[in-house]
């Protein structure tokens, strides 16, 4: 009997080490189910790229200190991409260090779930678009095809008015499309090998950071092209989320513990609020929707990778217990569930709000057509989630299913696409 008792031990042991989860192996909550702050988060930064698009065409996006800031909030973009990164990466991330032969979920299960978590409300959305504004009604075949595919980053001349901030959406599509193969890229690092996951990661985000150094142009990348919005552009911003899920399903570590004591995480957001503000600052960056130069728009970029990472890690890498009043709250989470139809709809209800509000665009009367562009979008889009959303997700996922990703169904955020962008 104690012989038995030995070798359970050590096939526990190895287990722990090589095969099924180990509940008390350190994984955090973060790495293994619904996060209402994440949710909090995502209804935060939703609500920041509707007001930098609002600044912009009342003409309060340059200037002064404060307009400096409405006009940057652009960044929020990033922390949607490493929202993805870090929600879709988490079970692979898990899988590497714990799991047994093969791939965490099959890719067609999770293609499945992502384009009927994105698609039906995008094209609901691209067919109003195209119907309501009559600028619209001329664009090509092509045109159209791109924006129903989207493909539109791809596609010279292929943003449209009400959908110019659809280009984001594209590029999160490709990163939803290419993840497939960047788990079969980074299958070989598990089990003790795991450890060099985060540096490849890491090395990866920081050579993109030169996609914008890179003379496109002149090696044959077409004018019309905007080089500065293609997906490889954003990788890091990608990488900060998949390095914040490794994290969470590694051993304890110190950047980890950096996340524990219950204030520390002012000193994460106080670090994503000064790279924020650089970010600001006239002398080293243009103001406003500029297209930059390569060495600003790389600059930008790791400062949008550092402002995603700081504001995440304290809710990513957050202890058992540790609990966020406000962006766990019952309303940012409701906020948070509409968050996509917030991307979706806002700039189309704002090129109709000046209308409403009787305010000509670049008038300055920021607070006015803000109100106006948030109030209607909204109650657009608890619509949307209430009879597009949600009853698309019911139909088309298999009966008895989790949510993607391996989620309960109550648990929206695990699903949500980290998609809020200019």
């Amino acid at each position: 009997m104690p012989g038995r008792t030995i070798i359970r031990r050590r096939l526990t042991v190895m287990k722990n080490a090589f095969g099924t989860p180990d509940q008390g192996s350190g994984i955090l909550p973060s790495a293994r189910g619904f996060v209402p702050a994440l949710e909090g988060l995502r209804a935060v930064a939703a609500f920041a790229v509707l007001t930098t698009h609002v600044a912009f065409q009342t003409g309060s996006s340059t200037g002064s200190v404060i307009h400096r800031v409405w006009g940057r909030m652009d960044l929020s973009v990033a922390v949607f991409f490493a929202l993805s990164g870090f929600l879709l990466w988490r079970t692979h991330a898990s899988h590497a260090r714990r799991g047994g032969p093969g791939t965490a979920r099959s890719a067609p299960a999770y293609l499945r779930s992502r384009l009927v978590r994105i698609m039906p409300a995008y094209l609901t959305l691209v067919a109003v678009a195209f119907l309501v504004i009559p600028q619209n009604a001329s664009s090509s075949a092509w045109t159209w095809t791109a924006n129903l595919t989207l493909t539109q980053v791809l596609v010279p001349d292929s943003l449209v008015e009400g959908l110019t901030h659809a280009w984001s959406l594209s590029v999160e599509m490709i990163f939803y499309l290419t993840l497939p193969l960047l788990w079969w890229a980074l299958a070989g690092l598990r089990g003790p090998a795991a450890r060099w996951r985060i540096p490849v990661i890491a090395a990866v985000g920081m050579l993109s950071l030169g996609w914008a150094l890179v003379p496109w142009y002149d090696l044959g990348l077409p004018d019309r092209l905007n080089d500065q919005i293609l997906p490889p552009a954003f990788a890091s911003w990608f990488a900060a989320g998949m390095i914040l899920a490794e994290l969470a399903t590694s051993p304890p570590g110190r950047v980890a513990a950096l996340a524990r004591p219950r204030h520390a995480r002012w000193g994460w957001w106080a670090v994503a609020a000064v790279a924020f503000g650089i970010s600001t600052v006239p002398r080293w960056f243009v103001e406003g929707f500029v297209h930059p130069s390569g060495p600003e728009f790389a600059a930008r970029t790791a400062i949008g990778a550092v402002v995603a990472f700081c504001l995440l890690a304290p809710v990513a890498l957050a202890p058992e217990g540790q609990r966020f009043a406000i962006l766990g709250s019952a309303p940012f989470g409701t906020l948070g569930r509409w968050s996509y139809g917030v991307f979706l709809w806002h700039v189309l209800v704002l090129h109709f709000a000046f209308q409403i509000a009787f305010v000509p665009m670049f008038s300055g009367r920021m607070l006015t057509v803000w109100l106006v562009t948030v109030a209607a979008t909204t109650v657009i889009a608890a619509v949307s989630y209430a009879l597009v959303e949600e009853p698309a997700r019911r139909f088309f996922s298999p009966r008895g299913a989790d949510r993607p990703d391996g989620q309960a169904t109550a648990n929206p955020a695990q699903t949500s696409p980290a998609t809020v962008a200019t």
